[in-house]
């Protein structure tokens, strides 16, 4: 609910040049928020129990309420009924799918419960994908977005680019914990460098896209960010942290803060006015079914104890960086000039 209405209001609120800056702002102060997140939770599981992760975001919450409340406005583009049938279709659909992958990664294998709760996501999907054609402009995604090829190219690419970090981010901080003996405020602290480098520069990346078009660091971010997932085969037990995890930490940190604020804007550039609201949701749910899905996958991962589980983290580190890679292919062959001249 919070980031594509979030976004939604900045790009109703900015055009051009100046909604690649908000945007890149708006990247920015979330990764530099977010800096805090993976020590204070280990720190929290330490200290106060694992509770204490959930907890922590009730006085956020309140404090986020009052600022809105406050300082932002209505956007003014006009009430609709909300597609209710879709939503519930659309949650179902990936509820199940994302059950079954889990089922299955966890060793449960493709028996009977397995399978069957993968037909009724992969059913629930076409049925969705049904009401929302006869919906036409009142669905709750529009189906003629997809006639899009930017809007189709960028769906591809968040798929595959935050899947592979979601995985990243699962796996590295259990592999730490697991095998090379890290606490889990030390599993935090590894991960300090990729918000704060996202942070930094992703201000500065918003302006970029917003005069050169987002083709290019589209292409290069996600591969500079594959490089850094397969960097992290040098995390061994017997390496210390600068040596072994900072490399490929701060690589994928690079690589992502050249990708996330021209996502962004891309994305909003790629629709009419009219589905800003739509594709900025659409694109986070993405990212987030990219991170469910790798979520559910590395299950198979974590059984693994000692050398095998360090094996099999090289593996898998080195697969994601493939999966980045081709984010980058997709944004390079679907954003073509058009797509960068509409963006600038």
């Amino acid at each position: 609910m919070l980031m594509p209405n979030s976004l939604a209001v900045l790009g109703d609120a900015f055009s051009g040049e100046e909604r690649g800056r908000a945007i890149g702002t708006w990247a920015s102060v979330g990764a530099i928020a977010g800096a805090i997140g993976p020590p204070l939770g280990g720190w929290l599981v330490e200290t106060v129990g694992w509770r204490g992760i959930f907890l922590i975001n009730v006085p956020v919450a309140a404090v986020a309420v009052l600022l809105a409340l406050r300082f932002v406005k209505e956007s003014g583009q006009g009430k609709q009924a909300l597609d209710w049938l879709g939503a519930v279709l659309a949650t179902a659909a990936l509820g199940s799918l994302t059950w079954a992958l889990t089922r299955w990664s966890a060793g449960h294998g493709s028996g009977p419960v397995t399978l069957l709760t993968a037909v009724a996501g992969a059913a629930l999907l076409v049925v969705f994908l049904l009401h929302e054609q006869r919906r036409g402009e009142r669905a709750m995604m529009p189906l003629s977005m997809l006639a899009s090829k930017p809007f189709v190219g960028l769906t591809v690419a968040t798929l595959l680019l935050y899947g592979a970090l979601g995985g990243v981010l699962v796996l590295l901080p259990f592999m730490l914990i697991s095998a090379v003996g890290y606490s889990p405020f030390q599993a935090g602290l590894a991960l300090l460098p990729l918000p704060v480098g996202i942070g930094v520069a992703s201000r500065l990346m918003g302006r970029v896209t917003a005069k050169a078009g987002p083709r290019l660091p589209l292409t290069i971010g996600p591969v500079v960010t594959g490089i850094g997932f397969a960097l992290l085969v040098l995390v061994e037990p017997a390496d210390g942290y600068w040596a072994s995890v900072f490399p490929g930490v701060a690589v994928i940190a690079l690589g992502m803060a050249g990708a996330v604020a021209p996502l962004t804007t891309a994305v909003l550039s790629s629709v009419d006015a009219r589905h800003t609201g739509t594709a900025s949701g659409f694109n986070s749910a993405i990212a987030r079914t990219g991170g469910l899905i790798a979520t559910a996958l590395v299950g198979a991962v974590m059984p693994q104890v000692g050398t095998a589980l360090l094996d099999t983290f090289h593996h898998a580190v080195l697969m994601f960086a493939v999966i980045a890679v081709a984010s980058g292919v997709a944004s390079f062959l679907t954003l073509g000039p058009s797509a960068e001249a509409k963006t600038g």
